[in-house]
């Protein structure tokens, strides 16, 4: 009797999900039967981000964020083997894998693939890295594709929420068009990460729907036409024909079979099925069991993406983009955010923490944010008497514009670090709430808030969302809510599921209102989002711009 092969022939099927981070790489491994976790590994990226000087030490002006895209490989080559390895599942049990990536990341390649800062005599040039999101340095380029598209009528302004994004296709693509015209003439594929480490994986370029709807403004079937890219430069005009527009893949399609190279790479077999490539906030609602309108998933990280899908469409101010089947399919698939929340925290952890607050958390056994979250929850609401705005890192929706910057009224001689750690939570709650004001005020009710993402572990913070939110907070029941998402889609691309709906039912996982409002805290949160709200429309909608004149001083002194 070969008890081998019997054991091998109960072995259950199980999945891999690749989340690609700003800062890592996660993958874990899923049981396709009940969605269990079995093994979960990251992997850093060796470069991490690029925000001031190139590998070479080559110097990056300011707002710029690029990345080495050997680092994705090396997440394969790592981070997969471990995680199965935790898991203690043969590789033979895998039969797919999906991934995620952050967006919008866009990278410029040859036709096979190779990205440009890999060629001989280019690791000194900053255009052939790859753009990581937060790389704001296009804004002028999004601003002149914001006011042609209003001056054309063009339509497909109105699913953008009436503003084109610094961080997405167009914009960085017409910025390298100007300010490296000869990398752009080098260029035969304009990409996202996203599709570009599928194509590695399965040999296949497939375009994935979301980003190409969310950050290349494809809508109905058509981009920007020509005239449009003309008009903005006439050497953009067949931007979208010669290295953007190629078929699309839906979400939880088969991109493809695991290449003999990538299987080397990650110990997985050779032929698995490779699902369409996806990001990292959308992939996360069906994680989140969020497959019904009215629930939107607030992924929160370095920044927060905000996702839901309705059965209605409608106009939303400052919205990232609605695209029909974005998310699900059938429904409206919407997006928003936040550019910065735990960056914002990490740079006052990094820029505010006394050495003697450091001595006391270590003493205590705490970290800086353990310690300074502790010292705040102590705290009434409005007792620092400060309010902040969250644009450390820009405003990405609803105002949609990377050149503004934070700000901290009320400060004191007496003003402690908790104090100013608590108003910056507080802040991003604020802007969270504006967020879902818009949607409601335009038609699209938002019922429920889920959150997933890192930051849940922090009760604090999540009591002051559902407190200024006043909405009921569900919580993922996991803390890989991304690369579980990106495994589902993999499991729907391996044939084992009809549908992701079908695999959210049985793999995805929410806890539902964890945290509830407090109504005496909430009222206590509606006057200071009341002074957050003068503040934010002020600075933001052309009252005072201050923070713009700053912006170009900055800029000209550091040229």
């Amino acid at each position: 009797m070969n008890t081998d092969h019997d054991d091998r022939a109960n072995l259950e099927p199980c999945v891999v999900g690749v989340d690609y981070g700003t800062l890592s790489g996660r993958a874990v491994v899923v049981r396709v039967r009940d969605g269990a976790e079995l093994g979960t590994a990251e992997h850093p990226y060796a470069h991490a981000v690029l925000d001031r000087e190139l590998p070479d030490g080559t110097g990056l002006p300011p707002d710029w964020a690029l990345q080495v895209p050997a680092d994705y490989i090396d997440v394969l080559r790592i981070a997969v083997p471990e995680a199965l390895t935790r898991a203690g599942v043969r590789p033979e049990q895998v039969i797919g894998i999906g991934t995620d990536f952050t967006a919008c990341t866009v990278l410029p390649v040859l036709a096979d693939g190779t990205p440009l800062c890999e060629l001989p005599g280019l690791a000194g040039r900053p255009h052939a890295y790859v753009k990581l999101w937060r790389h704001h340095a296009a804004q002028a380029q999004a601003d002149r594709i914001t006011a042609l598209a209003a001056e054309r009528k063009e339509p497909w302004l109105a699913r953008y929420g009436g503003k084109i994004s610094s961080e997405w296709e167009f914009a960085k693509a017409l910025q390298l068009l100007e300010e490296d015209p000869e990398l752009y003439a080098l260029t035969d594929r304009w990409l996202e990460a996203a599709d570009w480490i599928v194509w590695r994986l399965c040999g296949t370029y497939v375009r994935n729907a979301c980003t190409a709807g969310y950050k290349g403004q494809l809508q109905d079937g058509s981009y920007p036409s020509r005239e449009y890219s003309a008009s903005l430069n006439p050497g953009f005009a067949d931007f979208v024909t010669a290295k953007l527009e190629h078929p699309i893949g839906q979400l939880g399609d088969l991109a493809g079979r695991l290449t003999a190279e990538a299987a080397a790479w990650t110990g997985l077999p050779e032929g698995i099925a490779v699902c369409v490539g996806n990001v990292d906030a959308h992939v996360t609602a069906p994680a989140a069991g969020a497959v019904e309108p009215g629930q939107m998933v607030a992924i929160m990280g370095t920044s927060t993406c905000h996702v839901m899908s309705s059965d209605q469409w409608a106009e939303v101010p400052g919205m990232c983009g609605v695209v029909d089947g974005g998310i699900l399919p059938g429904l409206w698939g919407y997006e928003a955010g936040q550019s910065g929340v735990g960056d914002i925290f990490g740079w006052f952890v990094r820029t505010g923490f006394p050495a003697s607050y450091a001595e006391e958390a270590a003493a205590l056994g705490r970290d800086a944010h353990e310690h300074l979250t502790a010292l705040a929850a102590g705290q009434r609401v409005g007792e620092h008497g400060l309010i902040a705005l969250d644009w450390q890192s820009g405003n990405r929706s609803v105002l949609v514009d990377h050149d503004l910057s934070g700000v901290v009224v009320g400060l004191t001689l007496s003003t402690r670090p908790e104090d100013v750690y608590r108003a910056l939570l507080e802040a991003t709650a604020f802007g969270t709430r504006t967020i879902i004001e818009a949607f409601e005020a335009a038609g699209v009710p938002v019922e429920e808030l889920i959150i997933a993402g890192g930051l849940t572990k922090n009760a604090l913070l999540m009591q002051i969302y559902a407190d200024v939110t006043r909405k009921p907070l569900g919580v993922i029941d996991s803390a890989q809510g991304p690369a579980l998402g990106a495994a589902m889609h993999a499991a729907v691309a391996a044939g084992a599921y009809p549908d992701i709906r079908a695999a959210a039912r049985t793999m995805g996982k929410a806890r539902p209102a964890v945290y509830l409002p407090d109504p005496e805290r909430a009222a206590a949160y509606d006057r200071l989002y009341a002074e957050y709200r003068l503040l934010h429309d002020y600075f933001g909608r052309g009252a005072n711009e201050v923070m713009h004149r700053l912006r170009h001083i900055r800029v000209e002194v550091s040229a």
